[in-house]
């Protein structure tokens, strides 16, 4: 399962998807939405995320390339929201199983840092007073 979708995120789909009798270890990952940015002036009350066209099949590229050969023995869940999100509110969620926990630990960590960098998802924080900043865009 890699996706993007406007559906709220449930951490429990993406540990069955990758649930089976090969899999050891489980590991997960839950982005959610803070009510600050150290960046910014202000109180956050929502991000409202939009992606590009192509963010459908970057995200399941990305998946797919974290599990590289060992496609079977990694086996990797992850989506990302799109549309207004309020505070709490999860953005991405990530689970990621193998048969020892080093490799789902470090997995799980670089599918996150890869979507992180490579996604074509942008967000805009709407802060207390009505005020809303673009972040990641130069």
């Amino acid at each position: 399962m890699a996706r993007i979708t406007e559906a709220p995120l449930s951490l429990d789909e993406h540990v069955t998807a990758v649930t089976g009798p090969a899999q050891g270890a489980i590991a997960s990952f839950i982005g959610t939405v803070r009510d600050h940015d150290p960046s910014v002036d202000g109180r956050v009350t929502h991000l409202d995320y939009s992606a590009h066209p192509d963010a459908q099949s970057t995200i399941k590229r990305i998946a797919a390339e974290v599990c590289g050969d060992d496609a079977g023995e990694l086996t990797a869940a992850v989506s990302h929201r799109i549309g207004l999100l309020g505070v709490g509110e999860a953005a991405i969620v990530a689970a990621v199983s193998s048969a020892h926990r080093a490799e789902a630990f470090d997995t799980c960590r670089l599918l996150v840092e890869r979507i992180k960098a490579e996604l074509p998802v942008w967000k805009r924080e709407v802060l207390a007073d009505g005020s809303h900043t673009w972040v990641g865009i130069s």
